[in-house]
């Protein structure tokens, strides 16, 4: 299983200088990207049709970002050239490494022309139907010449991505509701913007030595700083394999305060759970796109939980929340589900999306048995995952080695082949689908935000004026469960949305409930807008511009 390098990486370097060139002349306002605006204007130079253009910026555009840096706008121009001489554009062409490498720069017509025109525009340009910003431009050195980043922070009040765009809404509507009403310390921590720029993140759970740093290493095809692999528990931490210029591990405690990582909502399990963190970085062409998040074994027993001086469940529903992605692993002799594994499972409710089944190490049995394991699997993921939906399972043997044909037989080998595919292009979808994540996970969070809201403000509305304070509090923490029926009857709510019950008691205990706030209808109806209208403009505005 190997992952093809992407075909921009082809370019020759006299080819480089061209699109570097034309992508200054492009960028009208020098922050890194060609918003749509920009590109309509440059790619008519090509004078192809509009059905050509909308297609090679859907395919240029993959993340759906709504504005293209210079790598996906090398891969615009490499397609516009296959286009003029008569080339049907279609997505298999990205996947056609020779066809990609040979490709000359396209023919522009009226480029001195254009480039006349609009000399002297990136001093003084103004924001576009797109949220352009006057940025200077900035020259990029060679090494940083495919980075998927911008050039240029923008200013707070530019909007050229659909990130951008979320985060401004963030601030400016969302998060004064969160923290009116103490979001942060009830569900999740308030967002950074190294939140909303991370790279899409996989995240591995399992019982010890189901395969789970093997499985990274395979798709790596080489080891990761500070990987251990053995029969016994030997990964012992949470470890964070990512990008980085040189290969190294970073202690915990670093990660939770680096303002460009999306770890700092990590800090409130405290340095118990820091000093079992690192972070793995080396250079890897797979690790430009994903990061995957590497866990220590579920442990089977009660006495070996009590051992913990973190609360794993709760870390691993943070990384849940933070995951595009999130693979179970189980190898054919460590079917069962311990009561761990279940609470960490539990732990994953409203990620239910992101959950796949990978049966590792399928070729240590034959086809008969594999049969009766895969059985034995749906049946104990049903009891654990407690849903009527069929879950995703993927067989196979993730390792380096060859697959034990003589287990498993031709046909098995066949299945294990295949079922290797399906998994790995679940995997390089992720980064095609990582800003469509983002926007689920806002609106998610919004909506979690809103019933947050109205649960805290009727706890603050059912308590007395003056005396019996103390006495009613504790009633209401004690009958949390009516009092969440209340609101959902009361606002016709999705009982599904609501928070878990047993923690939302455990941190109301040491909360003041009189000094919550009353509901404001008004910071309510800024969400509604935002859901009902703001966010489906945002997504009009950066959707493809040939449409």
């Amino acid at each position: 299983m190997e992952i093809a390098p992407s075909p921009i990486t082809f370019c020759p370097k006299e080819h480089q200088k061209i699109y570097r060139e034309w992508f200054d002349i492009a960028d009208s306002d020098g922050d890194g990207r060609i918003t749509g605006n920009d590109a309509t204007k440059f790619l008519a130079l090509s004078k192809l049709s509009r059905q050509e253009l909308k297609q090679i910026w859907a395919l240029a555009d993959s993340k759906r970002q709504g504005f293209l840096d210079l790598a996906e706008f090398v891969t615009a121009m490499k397609l516009v050239s296959l286009a003029q001489v008569g080339r049907e554009i279609t997505s298999d062409i990205l996947k056609s490494g020779g066809l990609m490498e040979n490709t000359e720069p396209p023919s522009m017509e009226g480029l001195e022309t254009f480039v006349a025109k609009n000399k002297g525009l990136k001093m003084d340009s103004k924001p576009a139907v797109n949220g352009s910003a006057s940025v200077q431009s900035q020259i990029l050195s060679s090494a940083q010449w495919f980075t998927s980043k911008s050039v240029k922070k923008t200013p707070p009040s530019a909007v050229t991505s659909i990130i951008d765009g979320l985060k401004r809404l963030y601030n400016e509507k969302l998060k004064p509701l969160e923290a009116t009403y103490r979001f942060n310390d009830f569900v999740s921590p308030f967002l950074t913007n190294s939140d909303f720029d991370a790279k899409p993140m996989v995240m591995l759970l399992g019982q010890y030595s189901t395969g789970k740093t093997t499985f990274i290493k395979h798709l790596l095809r080489c080891n990761y700083p500070g990987a251990h692999i053995g029969p016994e528990p030997t990964t012992d931490r949470f470890v964070v394999v990512m990008s980085g210029p040189d290969e190294r591990t970073i202690p915990g405690n670093t990660i939770a305060v680096h303002a460009d990582l999306p770890f700092s909502g990590l800090t409130t399990f405290g340095g118990a759970f820091l000093s079992k963190f690192e972070c793995s970085q080396m250079s890897h062409p797979l690790l430009d796109q994903v990061t995957f998040v590497d866990t220590p074994g579920v442990l089977s027993g009660e006495k070996q939980r009590t051992q913990r001086t973190y609360d794993f469940t709760g870390v691993i529903s943070w990384f849940a929340a933070k995951c595009d992605l999130i693979l179970l692993l189980f190898d054919p002799h460590k079917l069962d589900i311990s009561d761990e594994f279940k609470r960490v499972i539990a732990s994953l409710r409203g990620n239910d999306d992101k959950i796949r089944v990978v049966l590792n190490k399928a070729d240590q049995v034959d086809t008969q048995q594999l049969m009766r394991v895969y059985g034995a699997l749906m049946w104990s993921l049903g009891k654990a995952l407690n849903t009527p939906e069929v879950v995703r399972v993927y067989i196979g043997s993730f390792n380096d080695k060859p697959i034990n044909g003589e287990v498993v037989g031709p046909i098995g080998q066949e299945l294990f082949e295949k079922e290797q595919d399906d998994l790995l292009m679940d995997l390089i979808d992720i980064p095609k689908k990582a800003c469509d994540q983002q926007i689920n996970e806002f609106v998610k969070r919004a909506r979690a935000a809103k019933i947050h809201a109205y649960i805290i403000s009727h706890l603050k509305k059912e308590m007395p004026a003056m005396m019996g304070k103390a006495k009613a509090q504790q009633r209401l923490i004690d009958n949390l469960e009516d009092e969440f029926a209340k609101v959902q009857r009361e606002f016709h709510l999705p009982g599904g949305d609501f928070p878990n019950v047993e923690h939302f008691r455990e941190v109301l205990n040491s909360y003041n409930i009189d000094k919550f706030e009353k509901l404001k209808p008004k910071m309510i109806q800024v969400v509604d807008d935002m859901l009902a209208y703001e966010i489906p403009e945002l997504l009009k505005n950066f959707r493809n511009p040939y449409e």
